[in-house]
């Protein structure tokens, strides 16, 4: 472990009655969820979008335009309000939403998926959790770090998809593939979430339910999930190398549900934050919405009212984090100074809830280890900062979160801050080293056609990828490798522009 420098800043002692908050939920409509036969929105009161080549466009058809605020207000829903309250297909999920006590709203059809970004009002730092219903329109290179960032630093993400060749507005994409270009082609990590959808197109009802009695999934507070129907959906694969926490829940029938293929259902973690990831959009159509398309009853009817059961429960897990917690976090930051990374927290406290925090700090935003524990100031029932500094930071990219626990044993993790010193690799560098069955290996911004490449000590080309432009860092499985010593180098322009030499033990 390095020696860690603990630093005790300013106690502000007053006690800040802000810390329950109300839990929102977004739900996405720029990703043209209403094209075609869908209307994958809580709510709309105008029909007037078409879908030319695959991008939205006022008065030129009659699709739904869901709005941000579903109409009537949400504040007149009770225990006993229909579904048909709202018009939109997965209405009675959001209805649900605000039945639980959630506030739910609806990113518009030219909406700006963002995050950290002050001047959007619907950034997603302001929401615990975004439900994106089958997407049909691909996500920019910037909306897929601003949602991986947003998983990272806590939030949740509901990821729904559709079977193979379900491309609904005609651009060539659909929701499978969409998901999957965000998993694999994203400038923070290949396959962050360890999921994938499969390209396939399954039918059936499912009673193939994973034995995991603590799942709060499955068995939530909405009830025990114990079958599924598929109405043209699709499979997921997970892979747990890619993400530890990765756990299929559901499967195929047929199928062993402790495998990592033919799964209907799965979710993970990643940083802070949780992912939910459901192979087939039927489940959520409550069979009333766009009076112009052909709808389903899947979210009560089908399956005999379980998908109520899962989607529910899956929303319950994934904002459970938000809101009220028994420590409250205020912030965490993180900068560099000097070659050192400096961590920040700020946090409410009681002088009775602990004792001490615990900082942890990942490579990959996925697997974190503790690196330093910090005293908490005695006595205080208030405003409490604290900071720590590391003099020689592991990685280009440190991941950092604080973990304290409270006197009923329940854990609490902080979001997650990222400090990014890429921009000082000069030279090929691999994390960890040694190295076991898996290896990072950063390198400078590629700036011209460019090749990693990885040979063992005879000389045997074992590695081989090109690479994207201005791309930094790549992963490499490396379980198959032999102990023993191997050599990497950066290929630019026909050049080895950049070597290594590394080890495994």
């Amino acid at each position: 472990m390095n020696k860690l420098l603990i630093i005790a800043l300013l106690v502000i002692c007053f006690v800040d009655h802000s810390s329950a908050q109300t839990i929102k939920i977004l739900f996405d409509a720029t990703k043209a969820e209403t094209a075609g036969n869908a209307d994958w929105v809580i709510d709309a009161d105008v029909f007037n979008i078409g879908y030319d080549s695959g991008i939205p466009k006022i008065n030129t058809g009659n699709e739904a335009n869901a709005q941000k605020i579903p109409s009537p207000a949400q504040s007149g829903i009770t225990s006993n309000t229909s579904e048909t309250y709202w018009e939109g297909a997965i209405s009675n999920w959001g209805i649900d939403c605000v039945k639980r006590g959630y506030t739910v709203e609806t990113l518009p059809y030219n909406g700006l998926i963002t995050y950290g970004d002050a001047n959007n009002p619907q950034d997603l730092k302001n929401y615990s959790a975004f439900i994106v219903c089958e997407p049909n329109i691909r996500f920019t290179t910037a909306e897929k770090t601003a949602l991986i960032q947003y998983v990272q630093n806590g939030g949740g993400l509901m990821m729904v998809s559709d079977h193979d060749q379900s491309d609904r507005n005609n651009d060539g994409w659909d929701s499978p593939a969409i998901w999957n270009d965000l998993m694999t082609s994203n400038s923070i990590k290949t396959n962050p979430f360890g999921i994938s959808f499969d390209l396939k197109d399954y039918s059936e009802t499912s009673t193939n339910i994973a034995n995991l009695p603590d799942d709060s999934i499955l068995h939530g507070p909405f009830g025990s999930v114990t079958k599924v129907q598929w109405s043209g959906g699709t499979t997921i694969t997970i892979s747990s190398s890619a993400n530890s926490s990765v756990k299929g829940i559901i499967y195929k029938s047929g199928s062993s549900n402790t495998g990592s293929t033919n799964i209907y259902f799965a979710h993970s973690t990643y940083g802070s934050g949780k992912v939910a990831a459901i192979g087939d959009s039927s489940p959520c159509d409550d069979g009333s919405g766009d009076p112009n398309d052909v709808l389903y009853n899947g979210y009560i009817t089908d399956a005999g009212g379980n998908h109520q059961k899962l989607l529910m429960n899956a929303v319950i897990w994934l904002v459970s984090h938000a809101g009220v917690l028994p420590l409250n976090f205020v912030k965490i930051t993180g900068t560099t100074i000097q070659q050192q990374n400096i961590i920040n927290w700020s946090i409410v406290e009681n002088s009775l809830d602990k004792s001490a925090y615990e900082v942890q700090r990942s490579a990959d935003a996925v697997h974190f280890s503790t690196i330093a524990i910090v005293n908490a100031h005695p006595g205080i029932n208030g405003l409490s900062n604290y900071s720590i500094t590391e003099p020689q930071p592991v990685s280009p990219i440190t991941y950092y979160r604080v973990k304290t626990t409270d006197k009923n044993n329940q854990s609490v993790y902080s979001a997650v801050v990222t400090i990014n010193n890429r921009n000082r690799v000069k030279d090929l560098q691999v994390i960890p080293s040694p190295f076991t069955n898996r290896m990072g290996i950063y390198f400078p911004a590629v700036q011209d056609k460019a090749e990693l490449k990885i040979y063992n000590s005879n000389g045997l080309l074992l590695y081989h990828k090109t690479l994207a432009l201005q791309q930094q860092l790549q992963q490499v499985e490396t379980s198959a490798f032999s102990k023993g010593s191997y050599f990497i180098t950066l290929n630019q322009s026909g050049k080895i522009t950049a070597s290594k030499t590394a080890v495994k033990p």
